[in-house]
Protein backbone atom coordinates (compact mmCIF):
# COMPACT_ATOMS: atom_id res chain seq x y z
CA UNK A 1 0.00 0.00 0.00
CA UNK A 2 1.57 3.24 -0.77
CA UNK A 3 2.26 5.79 1.76
CA UNK A 4 -0.27 9.03 2.19
CA UNK A 5 0.31 12.01 0.51
CA UNK A 6 1.63 14.53 2.59
CA UNK A 7 -1.34 17.54 3.38
CA UNK A 8 -0.62 21.03 2.48
CA UNK A 9 -2.82 21.84 5.88
CA UNK A 10 -1.15 21.51 9.07
CA UNK A 11 -2.71 19.01 11.28
CA UNK A 12 -4.64 19.20 14.42
CA UNK A 13 -3.01 17.69 17.21
CA UNK A 14 -5.19 15.01 19.23
CA UNK A 15 -7.83 15.95 21.83
CA UNK A 16 -6.16 13.96 24.99
CA UNK A 17 -2.46 15.27 24.22
CA UNK A 18 -0.08 14.62 26.42
CA UNK A 19 1.53 18.37 26.74
CA UNK A 20 1.94 19.51 30.32
CA UNK A 21 0.36 22.49 31.55
CA UNK A 22 3.93 24.51 33.37
CA UNK A 23 4.91 27.85 33.78
CA UNK A 24 7.16 29.83 31.20
CA UNK A 25 9.88 30.97 32.59
CA UNK A 26 9.05 34.87 33.19
CA UNK A 27 12.30 36.03 33.99
CA UNK A 28 13.85 36.51 31.13
CA UNK A 29 13.83 39.30 28.83
CA UNK A 30 12.16 37.74 26.05
CA UNK A 31 9.73 35.48 28.80
CA UNK A 32 7.23 37.69 29.25
CA UNK A 33 4.83 40.31 28.02
CA UNK A 34 3.70 43.02 29.88
CA UNK A 35 1.25 45.81 28.87
CA UNK A 36 2.76 48.86 31.06
CA UNK A 37 1.15 49.00 34.82
CA UNK A 38 -1.73 46.62 34.12
CA UNK A 39 0.70 43.62 34.23
CA UNK A 40 0.97 40.51 32.22
CA UNK A 41 -1.88 40.00 29.70
CA UNK A 42 -3.75 36.66 30.24
CA UNK A 43 -3.10 34.25 27.69
CA UNK A 44 -0.69 36.65 26.62
CA UNK A 45 3.36 36.10 25.46
CA UNK A 46 4.97 34.62 28.81
CA UNK A 47 1.36 32.50 29.51
CA UNK A 48 0.16 28.96 30.80
CA UNK A 49 1.80 25.95 28.31
CA UNK A 50 -0.77 24.36 26.75
CA UNK A 51 -1.80 22.43 23.50
CA UNK A 52 -2.34 23.72 19.81
CA UNK A 53 -5.59 24.51 18.36
CA UNK A 54 -7.18 26.38 15.63
CA UNK A 55 -9.88 28.70 16.82
CA UNK A 56 -11.73 28.67 13.66
CA UNK A 57 -12.82 25.41 11.55
CA UNK A 58 -10.83 26.83 8.22
CA UNK A 59 -8.62 28.49 9.79
CA UNK A 60 -5.07 25.89 9.29
CA UNK A 61 -1.56 26.68 10.56
CA UNK A 62 1.64 28.83 8.90
CA UNK A 63 5.12 27.67 10.05
CA UNK A 64 8.27 29.10 9.64
CA UNK A 65 9.55 32.74 10.41
CA UNK A 66 9.20 33.90 6.42
CA UNK A 67 5.60 33.15 5.82
CA UNK A 68 4.80 33.98 9.32
CA UNK A 69 6.25 37.16 9.38
CA UNK A 70 4.78 38.14 5.60
CA UNK A 71 1.56 37.09 6.91
CA UNK A 72 1.27 39.63 10.16
CA UNK A 73 2.62 42.29 7.90
CA UNK A 74 -0.32 41.64 5.37
CA UNK A 75 -3.23 43.63 7.03
CA UNK A 76 -5.99 41.37 4.82
CA UNK A 77 -4.90 38.32 7.03
CA UNK A 78 -6.65 37.23 10.31
CA UNK A 79 -4.06 35.83 12.58
CA UNK A 80 -5.65 34.76 15.71
CA UNK A 81 -2.26 33.34 17.83
CA UNK A 82 1.10 32.61 17.75
CA UNK A 83 2.39 29.48 19.29
CA UNK A 84 6.67 28.90 19.94
CA UNK A 85 8.73 26.77 21.65
CA UNK A 86 11.24 28.35 24.20
CA UNK A 87 14.03 27.74 21.96
CA UNK A 88 12.31 30.48 19.28
CA UNK A 89 11.13 32.39 22.27
CA UNK A 90 13.16 35.46 20.86
CA UNK A 91 11.92 34.72 17.56
CA UNK A 92 8.38 35.36 18.59
CA UNK A 93 9.62 38.32 20.88
CA UNK A 94 10.82 39.66 17.49
CA UNK A 95 7.62 38.66 15.85
CA UNK A 96 5.08 40.62 18.21
CA UNK A 97 6.54 44.04 16.91
CA UNK A 98 4.52 43.42 13.83
CA UNK A 99 1.16 42.76 15.94
CA UNK A 100 1.99 43.69 19.61
CA UNK A 101 -1.42 43.05 20.10
CA UNK A 102 -1.69 39.26 19.20
CA UNK A 103 -1.63 36.26 21.80
CA UNK A 104 1.22 34.28 21.65
CA UNK A 105 1.23 30.37 23.58
CA UNK A 106 4.14 28.94 24.49
CA UNK A 107 4.09 24.97 23.84
CA UNK A 108 5.83 22.08 23.52
CA UNK A 109 8.28 20.90 20.66
CA UNK A 110 6.76 18.06 20.44
CA UNK A 111 3.28 19.48 20.68
CA UNK A 112 4.39 21.33 17.67
CA UNK A 113 5.77 18.76 15.74
CA UNK A 114 2.63 16.85 15.86
CA UNK A 115 0.78 19.42 14.58
CA UNK A 116 2.19 19.76 11.31
CA UNK A 117 3.33 17.11 8.76
CA UNK A 118 6.26 15.89 8.20
CA UNK A 119 7.44 18.17 5.08
CA UNK A 120 7.02 20.72 7.13
CA UNK A 121 10.03 22.32 9.29
CA UNK A 122 8.42 24.62 11.49
CA UNK A 123 11.45 26.37 13.28
CA UNK A 124 9.58 26.46 16.35
CA UNK A 125 7.04 28.87 15.06
CA UNK A 126 3.11 28.09 14.25
CA UNK A 127 0.68 30.87 13.43
CA UNK A 128 -2.79 30.28 13.73
CA UNK A 129 -4.55 31.91 11.06
CA UNK A 130 -7.71 32.08 8.51
CA UNK A 131 -7.49 32.11 4.91
CA UNK A 132 -7.58 34.82 2.69
CA UNK A 133 -10.70 36.13 0.58
CA UNK A 134 -10.41 35.19 -3.08
CA UNK A 135 -10.22 38.57 -5.12
CA UNK A 136 -12.33 36.49 -7.47
CA UNK A 137 -13.03 38.79 -10.29
CA UNK A 138 -10.92 39.54 -13.20
CA UNK A 139 -11.62 43.08 -13.51
CA UNK A 140 -8.74 43.50 -11.05
CA UNK A 141 -6.29 42.57 -13.67
CA UNK A 142 -7.52 45.14 -16.08
CA UNK A 143 -4.17 46.31 -18.53
CA UNK A 144 -2.18 49.22 -16.45
CA UNK A 145 -0.82 51.41 -19.25
CA UNK A 146 2.67 51.76 -19.63
CA UNK A 147 3.99 49.15 -18.06
CA UNK A 148 4.38 45.23 -18.52
CA UNK A 149 1.02 43.25 -17.20
CA UNK A 150 1.99 39.43 -16.93
CA UNK A 151 -0.46 36.81 -15.60
CA UNK A 152 0.78 33.39 -14.65
CA UNK A 153 -1.76 30.93 -15.23
CA UNK A 154 -1.14 26.99 -13.52
CA UNK A 155 -3.60 24.53 -15.34
CA UNK A 156 -3.90 21.65 -12.94
CA UNK A 157 -0.38 21.73 -10.88
CA UNK A 158 -1.90 20.04 -7.80
CA UNK A 159 1.55 20.08 -5.41
CA UNK A 160 1.76 22.45 -2.61
CA UNK A 161 5.68 22.74 -3.27
CA UNK A 162 5.59 23.57 -6.58
CA UNK A 163 2.56 26.03 -6.32
CA UNK A 164 4.06 28.24 -3.83
CA UNK A 165 7.49 27.89 -5.84
CA UNK A 166 5.62 29.44 -8.74
CA UNK A 167 3.83 31.98 -6.66
CA UNK A 168 7.43 32.83 -5.26
CA UNK A 169 8.93 33.82 -8.55
CA UNK A 170 5.79 35.19 -9.93
CA UNK A 171 5.94 37.70 -7.29
CA UNK A 172 9.89 38.46 -7.55
CA UNK A 173 9.70 38.75 -11.40
CA UNK A 174 6.61 41.52 -11.10
CA UNK A 175 3.44 39.76 -12.18
CA UNK A 176 0.32 40.99 -11.55
CA UNK A 177 -1.54 37.95 -10.37
CA UNK A 178 -1.52 34.08 -10.49
CA UNK A 179 -4.50 32.06 -11.33
CA UNK A 180 -5.00 28.26 -11.00
CA UNK A 181 -8.39 26.43 -11.54
CA UNK A 182 -10.57 25.95 -8.40
CA UNK A 183 -10.43 22.70 -8.51
CA UNK A 184 -7.72 20.05 -9.30
CA UNK A 185 -5.45 22.86 -7.15
CA UNK A 186 -3.65 22.87 -3.64
CA UNK A 187 -5.94 25.02 -1.25
CA UNK A 188 -3.92 27.71 0.93
CA UNK A 189 -2.11 26.17 3.87
CA UNK A 190 1.54 25.73 5.27
CA UNK A 191 3.19 23.47 3.32
CA UNK A 192 2.37 25.77 0.34
CA UNK A 193 3.12 29.45 2.40
CA UNK A 194 5.96 28.51 3.40
CA UNK A 195 7.62 27.41 -0.31
CA UNK A 196 6.11 31.20 -1.72
CA UNK A 197 8.31 32.84 1.42
CA UNK A 198 6.21 35.66 1.67
CA UNK A 199 4.70 35.47 -1.39
CA UNK A 200 1.08 34.32 -0.60
CA UNK A 201 0.34 37.46 1.38
CA UNK A 202 1.37 39.58 -1.35
CA UNK A 203 0.41 38.28 -4.78
CA UNK A 204 -3.51 37.62 -5.71
CA UNK A 205 -4.38 34.21 -6.37
CA UNK A 206 -7.60 34.21 -8.31
CA UNK A 207 -9.15 30.08 -8.52
CA UNK A 208 -11.44 29.81 -11.41
CA UNK A 209 -13.43 27.23 -13.05
CA UNK A 210 -13.08 27.58 -16.49
CA UNK A 211 -9.34 28.34 -17.36
CA UNK A 212 -9.88 28.50 -20.97
CA UNK A 213 -12.93 31.07 -20.27
CA UNK A 214 -10.93 32.60 -18.14
CA UNK A 215 -8.28 32.94 -21.36
CA UNK A 216 -10.93 34.40 -23.59
CA UNK A 217 -12.07 37.15 -21.02
CA UNK A 218 -8.40 37.84 -20.43
CA UNK A 219 -7.84 37.87 -24.58
CA UNK A 220 -10.95 40.49 -24.46
CA UNK A 221 -9.21 42.82 -22.07
CA UNK A 222 -6.05 42.55 -23.87
CA UNK A 223 -3.87 40.22 -22.91
CA UNK A 224 -2.02 37.51 -25.09
CA UNK A 225 -1.28 34.41 -23.96
CA UNK A 226 1.45 31.43 -24.52
CA UNK A 227 1.27 27.87 -23.08
CA UNK A 228 4.53 26.39 -22.31
CA UNK A 229 4.90 23.29 -24.38
CA UNK A 230 7.65 20.89 -24.97
CA UNK A 231 6.50 19.51 -28.64
CA UNK A 232 6.22 23.34 -30.52
CA UNK A 233 9.75 24.11 -32.23
CA UNK A 234 9.20 28.33 -31.23
CA UNK A 235 11.19 29.04 -28.44
CA UNK A 236 9.68 31.85 -25.63
CA UNK A 237 13.13 33.91 -26.52
CA UNK A 238 11.93 34.38 -29.81
CA UNK A 239 8.45 36.42 -29.29
CA UNK A 240 7.34 39.41 -28.40
CA UNK A 241 3.23 39.99 -27.27
CA UNK A 242 3.15 42.93 -26.40
CA UNK A 243 3.00 44.00 -22.51
CA UNK A 244 -0.06 42.37 -21.47
CA UNK A 245 0.81 38.65 -21.67
CA UNK A 246 -0.60 35.85 -20.19
CA UNK A 247 2.07 32.68 -19.18
CA UNK A 248 0.29 29.28 -19.07
CA UNK A 249 1.70 26.38 -17.58
CA UNK A 250 0.52 23.14 -17.36
CA UNK A 251 1.54 19.94 -14.54
CA UNK A 252 3.74 17.97 -15.01
CA UNK A 253 4.28 14.54 -16.79
CA UNK A 254 1.25 15.87 -18.54
CA UNK A 255 1.54 19.15 -19.28
CA UNK A 256 -1.16 21.64 -20.72
CA UNK A 257 -4.96 20.10 -21.27
CA UNK A 258 -5.66 19.57 -24.85
CA UNK A 259 -8.68 22.79 -24.78
CA UNK A 260 -6.59 25.12 -22.44
CA UNK A 261 -3.00 24.79 -24.93
CA UNK A 262 -6.08 25.17 -27.58
CA UNK A 263 -7.29 28.71 -26.12
CA UNK A 264 -3.67 29.49 -26.12
CA UNK A 265 -2.57 32.60 -29.02
CA UNK A 266 0.62 30.88 -29.01
CA UNK A 267 2.98 28.10 -27.70
CA UNK A 268 6.55 28.08 -26.78
CA UNK A 269 8.74 26.07 -25.31
CA UNK A 270 12.45 26.61 -23.41
CA UNK A 271 14.86 24.97 -25.29
CA UNK A 272 17.19 22.48 -23.35
CA UNK A 273 20.25 20.42 -23.84
CA UNK A 274 19.21 16.25 -24.69
CA UNK A 275 19.91 15.43 -21.40
CA UNK A 276 17.59 16.45 -19.40
CA UNK A 277 14.05 15.76 -20.69
CA UNK A 278 11.99 18.61 -18.51
CA UNK A 279 12.61 20.95 -15.74
CA UNK A 280 10.92 21.26 -12.86
CA UNK A 281 7.18 23.65 -13.39
CA UNK A 282 8.68 26.27 -10.76
CA UNK A 283 11.84 26.12 -12.37
CA UNK A 284 10.12 26.42 -16.12
CA UNK A 285 8.15 29.26 -14.87
CA UNK A 286 10.85 31.57 -13.22
CA UNK A 287 12.64 31.41 -16.77
CA UNK A 288 9.67 32.28 -18.63
CA UNK A 289 8.22 35.23 -16.56
CA UNK A 290 11.88 36.59 -16.94
CA UNK A 291 12.06 35.97 -20.17
CA UNK A 292 8.64 37.43 -20.93
CA UNK A 293 9.26 40.53 -18.20
CA UNK A 294 12.41 41.35 -19.91
CA UNK A 295 11.16 42.17 -23.25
Amino acid sequence: MGKKKPSSKAKKPAKNSGAKRVKANAGGAHNARRDDARGPRSGGYGGDRRTISTKNPTGFFLHGRHAIEAALGNPDRRCHALYATTRSSEDAHDLLEIRPDLDVFMVDASEMDASVGSDSPHQGLLLDVEPLSDPGHLEILEPIKNQKNIILMLDQVTDPHNVGACMRSAAALGARALITQDRNAPEEGGVLARSSSGALECLPWLRMPNLSQVLENLREMGYWSVGLAGETRTEISQLDLGDNIVIVMGSEGKGLRPLVAKTCDTLARIPMTDKIESLNVSNAAAIALYEVGMR
